[in-house]
């Protein structure tokens, strides 16, 4: 399960736009509202490039995309 409350930490403390993220990790905005608004799961191409785009560590990027239990 993806940790979505960690994710959206990570996109508000990067000071970039969503859009801007977005476009960085290659997919578009509205896809990235979708997953963290639960419709439907990251894709492993995805997952990576919100990594990549986010400067996120393998710790970080495990953390949020590998949760196991998530209230």
């Amino acid at each position: 399960m993806v940790n979505i409350e960690e994710l959206k930490k990570v996109i508000d403390d990067s000071g970039m736009t969503v859009t801007a993220i977005a476009e960085k990790a290659g997919m578009t905005r509205a896809t990235l509202y979708n997953r963290m608004a639960g419709n439907g799961e990251f894709t492993v191409a995805e997952a990576a490039g919100l990594a990549l785009a986010l400067h996120m560590t393998k710790a970080q990027r495990d953390a949020i995309f590998f949760a196991g239990n998530v209230a």
